[in-house]
């Protein structure tokens, strides 16, 4: 994937090193709460499982490790899953796992390569996601990556004791106008 010389990132396929950091990342309720995943516990041995699988279906699915350069430091995902090769299309996701990097640009930079690479290498069409109405922060990002807003699920999950609305979101590629 091209990336700029002096960019903070670079982005690598997710590795069996990764798994315990991810875990610990998907163990953090604080975190989980601001994305559409439910709150569970998750034991290293169903992480590796997760994993196995995920080697399995690389076809429909793309996981990636944003690395931090300066410090070679892992700090997040950014995902296609449910590749489909007839619709061109995949889901987006998107997570900074260490707290100390979030609202710095890294998420926005990362979803920029992922798109580029989704568009250009991939030959995708269509990329959708689903974000918490109440993420903002994830809102003014994915707009100023170039999604645009298609639509509500009202209700839509279930976490900490009320359900919540989801935006529903999605980019195409004759939209996508972030060269790196």
């Amino acid at each position: 994937m091209k990336t700029n010389s002096d960019s903070p990132i670079y982005l690598r396929e997710l590795e069996k090193k990764d798994l315990s950091q991810l875990n610990s990342w998907r163990n953090d309720k604080k975190l989980l709460d601001q994305l559409g995943n439910n709150f569970l516990f998750i034991s290293g041995a169903v992480d590796e499982v997760w994993f196995d699988n995920y080697l399995q279906s690389r076809e429909k699915t793309v996981r990636l490790a944003i690395i931090l350069k300066e410090r070679d430091l892992y700090i997040g995902n950014v995902n296609l899953t449910s590749i489909h090769p007839i619709n061109r299309s995949a889901e987006f996701s998107l997570m900074i796992g260490e707290e100390v990097y979030r609202g710095k640009g890294i998420g926005l930079l990362a979803t920029r390569i992922m798109l580029q690479h989704a568009f250009e290498d991939r030959g995708l069409n269509r990329i959708h996601l689903d974000v918490l109405k109440e993420n903002t922060a994830a809102l003014k990002l994915y707009e100023k990556a170039g999604f645009k807003r298609e639509g509500v699920k009202r209700q839509d999950i279930f976490k900490n004791g009320t359900f919540h609305d989801v935006v529903m979101m999605s980019q195409i590629k004759e939209e996508f106008s972030h060269p790196l």
